[in-house]
């Protein structure tokens, strides 16, 4: 019987490699891909944190030697630009807060490697270390996400985009482990990542000094404009949107009888308003490009748990459908700091139903 043939996506990490040894003993054809997507010769330090240093490839080249499996470098840099870099910065520009993983997932991850695991590889699957599951529903003939053993490493949430199609040809090994057994696992096999550590940080933006990166890589002069309170009340002068964030208290560079946050960015007229801390919690959203997967469209309004940030706790809340296709989403206790441009995702128990980006 043909083994089937399954693309591995290569971080040079502990839980890439993890993956790619499980799928080997699981008896799959294994072929190990590191997907270059930023330029190494340019940003040689931030690149030793991402996929892309040269560190990084070969300690992926070394795990594959060890596992006896065949390894490419293919380069993904024009998508990985096009699509997470120009959108991360003009999502910026315009005021809002964007998730550049998401897009990295979604066009990069699970769209172009899938396309090439197909037409170049000749592979039904391909795989990654997310900490995430992927189950195929007979009674609804639907594949659903669902969350991974362990809530401190589940990564559900920056995969909410996933369509049928792609569910249908992927392989997440790591969804019943947790970090520690993922380690363990790689120090019994004696892979040289077992003790790797990783980071939290955005791969292509050093320090996490956003508004740095976009003044230097694209030229953007950020404009002057003003930081009013809720009122529309002038109080100064600020240094351009893309340095501000909702929910941001330090770094705006005044003192204040009393603590003040960045509660909202009108990016039409260039202000940036401040407030107290109980202005910036809210009960509803809005979210566009809404992508579920149980089901292919909402009919009815549903009870959910949602998430508005990777590192926020779930909250019981009421999604339903809009007439223009958005969602509309009601908390029932307050949110602190919704923030346009992240996305916020719904779950049923363990199931991710879905999720968009906020408006």
């Amino acid at each position: 019987m043909e083994k089937k043939k399954v693309v591995v996506g290569m971080s040079g990490g502990v839980d890439s490699s993890v993956a790619a040894l499980l799928l080997k003993k699981q008896g799959y054809e294994v072929i190990g891909i590191t997907m270059n997507v930023w330029q190494r010769e340019e940003t040689e330090k931030v690149c030793e944190k991402a996929c892309c240093a040269v560190s990084a490839v070969n300690d992926a080249r070394r795990v594959c030697d060890k596992l006896d499996i065949p390894y490419y470098s293919l380069n993904f840099k024009d998508t990985f630009k096009k699509d997470v870099i120009d959108y991360f910065v003009q999502e910026y520009i315009s005021g809002k807060t964007p998730n550049p993983c998401i897009a990295c997932n979604k066009y990069v991850k699970f769209e172009t490697l899938l396309n090439k695991a197909k037409t170049v590889f000749d592979a039904e699957y391909i795989a990654t270390g997310h900490y995430a599951k992927v189950e195929y529903n007979s009674e609804t003939g639907r594949y659903y996400l669902k969350e991974s053993v362990t809530d401190k490493k589940d990564q559900t949430y920056a995969l909410y985009n996933l369509t049928q199609e792609q569910l249908k040809h992927i392989i997440f090994p790591l969804g019943d482990y947790t970090k520690e057994e993922v380690r363990q696992i790689a120090r019994e096999n004696d892979l040289i990542t077992a003790n790797k550590q990783e980071s939290q940080e955005i791969c292509f933006v050093e320090d996490n000094d956003y508004a740095k990166f976009i003044k230097e890589k694209y030229n953007y002069i950020p404009k002057v404009g003003n930081f009013v309170d809720t009122k529309g009340n002038f109080i100064a002068k600020h240094e351009g949107i893309i340095n501000y964030t909702i929910g941001q208290r330090r770094g705006l560079k005044m003192s204040f009888k009393k603590p003040m946050y960045v509660v909202n960015i009108d990016a039409k007229n260039d202000q940036v308003v401040l407030g107290e801390e109980n202005e910036l919690y809210k009960k509803e959203l809005i979210c566009k490009e809404v992508n579920f997967m149980p089901f292919e469209k909402l009919l009815n309004r549903m009870k959910v748990k949602a998430k508005i940030r990777y590192s926020a706790k779930k909250a019981d809340a009421t999604i339903s459908q809009c007439e223009d296709g958005n969602v509309k989403v009601v908390f029932e206790e307050a949110q602190r700091a919704i923030t346009p441009g992240q996305a916020v995702v719904f779950y049923d128990n363990d199931v991710v139903v879905g999720g968009g980006v906020i408006l």
